[in-house]
């Protein structure tokens, strides 16, 4: 096959391949930076010949043309997998609807179950071998575009190429249409400064690492401190077994004590399913083999992870309460996030040898009015949704202490709990706790 042939003959600009969409269908956009953005404004130039279109995406870093053409929602449907702030101020606004999953089954829902009419993503170049790298999101891209209908990828130069793993590119057999973009510039997630609440629960994770611990990261200022404390720590040979692939981990790479030489999967290979964070990681993981990307479905699969010897996961909360159920992804019926893969590593780090899995969280936030409140509460509040079970919930971490509910009576999980909560809280917690007659009598004041 003549690759540079092929190629050429699926040029097209961005209006002739937006013309593949009709009315009534799926669309796809794959999440993150890879988004399409010059098929995205072709997309929506058609508002008006188009009807009932659905688009499903990902943790946007920019409000599509389609909903910004269509502020109605009179042709264009945008879902969510998973917020961002972005999702999360469009679904504020009526402008995008949320997709609940477990993350390490997306790839299976879009093979199993779903129909997508058009895929459109962001790609670097072809490489000679007419390969196309997925770059920062190997996520469920190859189960997206291996269910489509139509696949068009849009090139950006500016993308970095990540190795793989597998699943990792698409073959220009594969492909129907190509739009050569703007290349744009990739954007960034800015660092997020850790306060000192989140070096003290940052502190408590880390003494319970040992050299060799493979860790997982989320997002936020916590995985920032935690980076932070671990490059200035004494442990060393750390290995990374992560869906995100942060800027923390450039931060130990950077300090030497990340190798990945300990790890009982992949050693040798830092695995990661999508990558958000600085210019400097992006650069980072360009034609790195010390990086390897890999589909969600194994990356997030607990029976990967458990495999995996002293495994640390670590995983921000909203709420725990006093049964120890762990909610991440809602205030209410506010939605803030999605599960993500905060229960597929509970469960996997758990239960690996040496492993341990913590969901921290500050003891308290203020509302809109200034008012504190505390984020260990008796109940979850009305419609506030469950991220982990009480079944699962094992360490908790706030700026008072850690505790580990794992095989704990309800009395005992309501103590340790209360043990770290916020002192202003303690006394109304227990008299809660009292009421729903999961407070001992013996049990001591704390």
């Amino acid at each position: 096959m003549n690759v540079a042939a092929e190629y050429q003959s699926k040029v097209r600009t961005a209006e002739q391949a937006a013309r593949m969409v009709h009315s009534g269908d799926w669309v796809d956009y794959g999440f993150g930076v890879t988004m399409p953005i010059e098929l995205d404004k072709a997309l929506a130039a058609r508002k008006e010949e188009l009807a009932d279109i659905k688009i499903r995406g990902m943790l946007l870093m920019r409000v599509p043309e389609v909903v910004k053409a269509d502020p109605n929602r009179e042709t264009f449907y945008y879902n969510s997998w998973h917020f961002s702030g972005i999702d999360r101020q469009l679904y504020k606004q009526g402008l995008c609807d949320f997709i609940p999953m477990v993350y390490r089954n997306k790839p299976l829902f879009y093979r199993n179950y779903l129909n997508v009419n058009v895929a459109m993503i962001q790609v670097p170049p072809m490489d000679q071998h007419g390969y196309f790298n997925f770059s920062l999101t190997n996520s469920a891209t190859k189960a997206i575009l291996d269910t489509a209908d139509t696949v068009i990828l849009e090139i950006n130069k500016n993308l970095p190429r990540a190795l793989g793993g597998f699943e990792e590119c698409i073959h220009i057999s594969e492909v129907d249409y190509i739009v050569e973009g703007q290349n744009p510039v990739i954007p960034t997630l800015p660092r997020a400064k850790s306060k000192e609440v989140d070096q003290k629960i940052a502190q408590f994770v880390v003494e319970e690492m040992a050299n060799g611990s493979t860790i997982q990261l989320g997002i936020g200022a916590l995985p920032s401190a935690v980076g932070e404390l671990i490059a200035q720590s004494d442990l060393k040979d750390l290995g990374c077994h992560t869906e995100m692939l942060v800027d923390a981990y450039l931060d130990m790479y950077n300090a030497g004590k990340l190798n990945n030489s300990k790890k009982t999967v992949n050693p040798g290979k830092s695995a990661w399913s999508f990558a958000l964070g600085s210019q400097e990681l992006y650069d980072w993981l360009n034609d790195n083999p010390f990086l390897a990307s890999f589909p969600v479905n194994y990356v997030n699969d607990p029976r990967v992870i458990s495999q995996q010897k002293n495994m640390v996961a670590i995983n921000n909360a909203v709420e725990v309460d006093l049964f120890g159920q762990i909610s991440s992804e809602s205030s209410g019926i506010n939605h803030i996030s999605g599960t993500g893969g905060q229960l597929d590593y509970v469960d996997g780090a758990s239960a690996a040898e040496g492993g341990k899995a913590f969901i921290c969280l500050t003891s308290t936030y203020q509302d809109q009015h200034g008012e504190m409140h505390s984020r260990i509460v008796p109940t979850l509040h009305e419609g506030e949704i469950v991220t982990v079970p009480r079944s699962q919930s094992h360490y908790i971490v706030t700026e008072y202490g850690k505790v580990n509910l794992a095989g704990r009576s309800t009395w005992e999980r309501t103590e340790l709990l209360i043990s770290i909560a916020h002192p202003d809280f303690r006394e109304s917690l227990i008299g809660e706790a009292e009421k729903m007659k999961i407070w001992r009598r013996s049990n001591k004041r704390v």
